[in-house]
């Protein structure tokens, strides 16, 4: 596992519950938003398996829960042993994927190595790859988004909010592509100086209500993260 980061203690990255958060290093997408620019590019520091494992055992008694992020955590083949691992500590476990490799995925649910999947929805389908920086086959995300929402994981799609690459037509054709999801977020952007490209910026509160005026005639259970 290319470990770049350990959050020892957070009450956000996982609804309900105190967690630790894990930033596995490298990225299949180069989204100009991403704030991770350093996990991105795999320019951090990398973090031993084991001291992470050793943090986490010393910690059941305050923690509950672990959140896996990224870059893009289900590059690593190594990750359902990584899971056991924690799951093993009597942790429960988030994944927060961009979707692009379903087989990973699969795996992790079939064999109930995590117990809440966070999916980025980049941006409406034909716009997938002028969004992420990268060639997409978005039929991959498609049948990720499918299948995720056939699966008995408890689940939540969300998006990140840029002026420069959401409209409200986007938000018409993420609806239809996530119709009757169990949850959604739109989510507010921060540029905090670390994405990996410039001169971004936060749709407002009053567009972003608009936005999800409009995504709740297709998923009504959905809101506003961070507004």
């Amino acid at each position: 596992m290319k470990i770049s980061g350990l959050q020892k203690l957070s009450l956000v990255d996982f609804d309900g519950h105190i967690s630790a958060t894990i930033f596995t290093a490298g990225c299949n997408f180069l989204c100009p938003f991403c704030h991770n620019s350093g996990l991105v590019y795999n320019l951090e520091e990398n973090i031993e398996e084991s001291d992470v494992i050793e943090y986490l055992n010393k910690r059941k008694n305050m923690l509950d829960s672990v959140c896996i992020s990224g870059g893009e955590p289900t590059l690593n083949k190594d990750l359902p042993q990584f899971i056991s691992n924690i799951k093993n500590l009597g942790y429960k476990v988030k994944l927060d994927t961009n979707g692009t490799n379903l087989e990973m995925i699969q795996y992790l649910v079939e064999n109930k190595l995590i117990d809440y999947i966070a999916m980025d929805i980049k941006n409406s389908i034909d716009k997938y790859q002028i969004t992420t920086n990268c060639p997409v086959d978005t039929n991959k995300i498609r049948s990720t988004i499918k299948y995720i929402m056939n699966s008995n994981i408890d689940y939540e799609f969300r998006t990140t909010l840029v002026q420069e690459y959401h409209d409200l037509e986007d938000i018409k054709k993420i609806g239809k592509l996530i119709h009757k999801a169990n949850k959604y977020f739109l989510q507010h952007f921060v540029d905090n100086g670390n994405c990996i490209g410039d001169n971004l910026h936060a749709v407002n509160k009053e567009t972003a209500e608009i936005y999800l005026k409009e995504i709740k005639k297709y998923v009504p259970n959905s809101n506003l993260r961070g507004y």
